[in-house]
């Protein structure tokens, strides 16, 4: 059923548009309208982090995309958003702009095979709708599939969108890896995917701090992710900066009692020290 309700940016509930692969949210980050598009409707993710708010999330892959089927609901999303009342019916005054088109959803976007014909597509209404240059087309990805063919193809295509990666990097050690992100992909791979990301295309930094079990990230996982933001500024890794970020929306995941919020504070406190490692930091409680 279509949603006629107020959006917020608390709920990001991808079916609220009763379509497939397309859906509408107000972001806290993006600070306007972002158009979602979910290339994973079969919840499926190769990572499992604890903070994942999508619900009955499975290990595995996209399924093949319906790229017509895809086309269509984007152009009506937008056809209703530029040119009709969505924002005056859906919208909070104050958050009435369309800031992006981002592929998101319920899992590793870059997983579909078929990535490049998606952003050649995207990019195909986006001119039909005079947005080129006046919004952004933003990739959120774990990076684990940075490394493929199709996939630096599909960065390379974005680009040219004024396109931009939110790269996830939640922790620079294995150990936190495993824990927050449950996958056992080394840091060093990881390096070696943002590397190659980040000069295909503008890239940020993602990363989701909070408390587990009470604790906050420990000194060990903040020196370790500090001495990878030096790394990336003495390699000259065209990073543009750091999205820090807490937990604004709860977990659907077995692991969520185990999570808590961190104060604002701590997260300013963090993004100061990031900050004098070498890197801008935007910051989201």
């Amino acid at each position: 059923m279509v949603r006629t309700s107020p959006l917020t940016p608390i709920d990001h509930d991808r079916d609220s548009a009763d379509m497939t692969y397309v859906y509408p949210v107000v972001s806290r980050r993006a600070g306007g309208v972002s158009v979602g598009i979910n290339l994973n409707p079969n919840n499926a993710c190769n990572w499992a982090c604890v903070y994942c708010q999508v619900s009955d999330l499975v290990r595995g892959t996209a399924p093949e995309i319906d790229l017509a089927h895809l086309e269509a609901e984007l152009r009506t999303m937008l056809a209703d958003i530029v040119h009709g009342d969505f924002m005056q019916r859906r919208v909070p005054e104050g958050a009435r702009r369309l800031n992006d088109i981002a592929l998101s959803g319920n899992g590793e976007p870059t997983s579909a095979k078929a990535f490049p014909q998606v952003i050649e597509l995207i990019g195909q209404v986006m001119a039909d709708f005079d947005l080129n240059g006046k919004i952004k087309l933003v990739l959120i990805t774990n990076g684990s599939f940075a490394d493929r063919p199709r996939v630096r193809d599909g960065l390379r295509k974005m680009a040219r969108l004024n396109g931009e990666i939110w790269f996830k990097f939640d922790s620079a050690t294995a150990g936190g890896m495993h824990i927050i992100n449950q996958t056992r992909i080394s840091p060093e791979k990881q390096f070696e995917r943002l590397d190659t990301a980040a000069h295909l295309c503008p890239t940020w930094l993602q990363t989701c701090v909070f408390t587990l079990d009470g604790n906050p990230p420990s000194n060990a996982e903040q020196a370790a992710y500090l001495k990878a933001v030096q790394r990336i500024r003495l390699q000259n890794i065209p990073v543009s900066g750091v999205l820090l970020y807490g937990l604004a929306r709860p977990s659907m995941q077995p692991q969520a009692p185990r999570l808590g919020a961190l104060p604002a504070d701590w997260l300013e406190t963090f993004a100061a020290k990031i900050r004098a490692a070498g890197l801008p930091v935007k910051v989201s409680p």
